[in-house]
């Protein structure tokens, strides 16, 4: 495991650390309600994008659950890089012993350069911003599309869902939708959306290509 920089003092991180202390680094650390609803979330990334033959990056990888599962589903990506803020997951990450994965503890939005590790062609962020405010969701999207080689592809709790969505209460927070998909737009045309896979639309997922 490589360290990045980690101040202790990021409000978006204080969950999974209060999390991680409670209940150790078991699957309930990534804050994901159950493991079905994640890998229903790692599937969506794997349709909207072929990752084999590729150099990944996961910004917010907690435990490494999405490298195992890449791994599980036989998808033979190149390099895997794994990158989180709370210690001791990425502790946990690495004693997987997971097959061409690396993983780094630190903050990508105290330090940037940790989302070039491994000179990524996919950058994927599942989760990572659900307790973040806006003003860090536009920045972590800035920093991970000007470190991407090729595509991005991120979820988030969308505030377009229907009535019948799951309320969502502090850390947790829905974030705007059509925004986003705009600030999608205004850097590539080659934008995909799906609010499809949950029950009334409680999660949205944007895959965006760079094109010349």
């Amino acid at each position: 495991m490589m360290s990045g920089m980690v101040s202790g003092n990021e409000s978006y991180l204080q969950p999974y650390r209060d999390s991680v202390a409670v209940s150790g680094t078991g699957f309930y650390a990534t804050l994901w309600a159950n493991p079905a609803s994640q890998r229903i979330r790692f599937k969506v990334f794997t349709q909207l994008c072929d990752l084999t033959g590729k150099r990944l990056l996961d910004a917010g990888c907690s435990r490494g659950d999405l490298a195992a599962h890449l791994i599980e589903q036989g998808i033979a990506f190149d390099h895997y890089v794994g990158i989180d803020g709370v210690d001791k997951v990425i502790d946990f990450a690495s004693s997987r012993d997971l097959p061409r994965c690396e993983f780094h503890a630190g903050d990508f939005l105290a330090d940037a350069d940790l989302l070039t590790i491994g000179r990524p062609q996919i950058l994927l962020i599942s989760g990572t911003l659900n307790t973040m405010t806006f003003r860090q969701v536009i920045r972590s999207l800035d920093m991970a599309w000007n470190a991407v080689e090729e595509a991005m592809i991120f979820n988030f709790l969308s505030d377009r869902c229907g009535p019948g969505a799951t309320p969502q209460v502090d850390p947790a927070k829905r974030h705007a939708t059509s925004k986003l998909i705009d600030w999608a737009l205004k850097r590539t045309w080659s934008v995909q959306f799906r609010q499809d896979y949950f029950p009334h639309g409680h999660d949205a997922t944007i895959m965006m290509r760079k094109v010349s």
